[in-house]
């Protein structure tokens, strides 16, 4: 836990924070890379964590970056995803599978391997959202310092590599903001409505113990009220963008010297693990591309191993089949979910046999 600070001393800290990440966040934004203002603000993050800094983002703050980016997301997911997973329900759900099925073969092997124990094994390589994997871990009797600090390894990797493979496939001439997907609408009533949307949609998820449910709640209340045409929605860029650099914050700040001197003996282990998930990931992409009409960016970002909210910001602000990867981000989540427990069962008990 890190130690108590004075108030004058978490004012400086979040001040140098907000300028080195408003810097290396205008530089991303110049070099045209997507999600600037999620990869700038995190990579500030991880470097004021690791040396030492004791500020955290406080829990309700991601909670409400969640919902805004759930609101976004359901702007997206409107009929057209519907159609998408029915179409090629068979193709995505494969997609999804795959994905899951790598996930559970790196936690065997790092179990195996006795590099990390098997329950945290299997939480810290589920494909799913980072926040909801860490909150059901705990619940499952898993180590959730280490499935935290795996899942953020994958997320902060992820994160990086997606944006890079987005900045050199897609045109530097195209704008790299939410905009496409939710444009700054001057009608005060969609963004109040919006807004409504993100606090009734996350406090019901919440209170009926959704895990992720910040994000899931909005995404699918909005989705429902948008696609029907009962809410339009809309949210000013300013809030986006400060919603984006709240969950890189949130990641960033919890790569803390603690957590990383204690799980430095499996770093080797997690980051070979994870490199390897994103290699199988991309690989698998690229034969979609051979049995899909979709791009490369697109599949390698629908099977990317992130979680659905970076992913997301990533893929608005690139020239993808948004509708696509949205469809297979959240129905991979849905199925983590579903199966986390019982993939966590197994590999632990798999670890318990050897």
């Amino acid at each position: 836990m890190p130690q108590a600070t004075s108030p004058l001393t978490a004012v400086s800290l979040w001040a140098g924070l907000l300028v080195v990440s408003g810097t290396l966040a205008y530089g991303l934004t110049l070099a045209h890379f997507p999600a600037a203002l999620l990869l700038g603000p995190m990579l500030a993050a991880i470097a004021f964590g690791v040396s030492g800094a004791s500020i955290r983002m406080p829990k309700p703050g991601f909670l409400t970056a969640q919902a805004l980016v759930g609101c976004l997301v359901a702007k997206s997911v409107t009929a057209d995803i519907v159609g998408t997973i029915l179409g090629d329900g068979v193709l995505i759900l494969a997609v999804v599978l795959v994905t899951v099925v790598a996930g559970a073969i790196v936690g065997v092997v790092l179990t195996r391997l006795k590099v990390l124990p098997g329950a945290t094994a299997a939480w810290g390589s589920s494909p799913g959202g980072a926040a909801a994997m860490v909150a059901m871990s705990e619940d499952y009797g898993s180590d959730p310092r280490l499935v935290a600090f795996m899942q953020y390894v994958r997320v902060a990797l992820v994160v990086v590599s997606a944006s890079v493979v987005a900045r050199l496939l897609t045109d530097v001439a195209a704008p790299g903001g939410a905009g496409d997907v939710m444009p700054e609408d001057p009608r005060l009533l969609a963004v109040l409505a919006t807004l409504a949307v993100a606090a009734t949609g996350a406090g019901l998820a919440l209170a009926l113990g959704l895990p992720g449910g910040a994000l899931i709640g909005p995404m699918i209340l909005g989705a429902v009220l948008h696609a029907t045409g009962v809410a339009s929605m809309s949210l000013p860029a300013t809030l986006l963008d400060a919603a984006y650099a709240t969950i890189g914050w949130y990641v960033g700040l919890r790569f803390t010297r603690e957590t990383v001197r204690e799980s430095l003996s499996a770093l080797p282990g997690i980051l070979v693990a994870t490199t390897g998930l994103i290699l199988l990931c991309g690989g698998w992409a690229y034969g979609i591309t051979f049995l899909l009409p979709i791009d490369f960016l697109t599949a390698y970002l629908a099977t990317s191993p992130g979680g659905l909210d970076s992913v997301a910001i990533i893929a608005v602000g690139s020239k993808v089949d948004v509708s696509f990867v949205l469809a297979v981000q959240t129905l991979r989540l849905f199925v983590v979910l579903i199966t986390g427990p019982i993939l966590a069962r197994w590999i632990g008990g798999n670890a318990e046999e050897t």
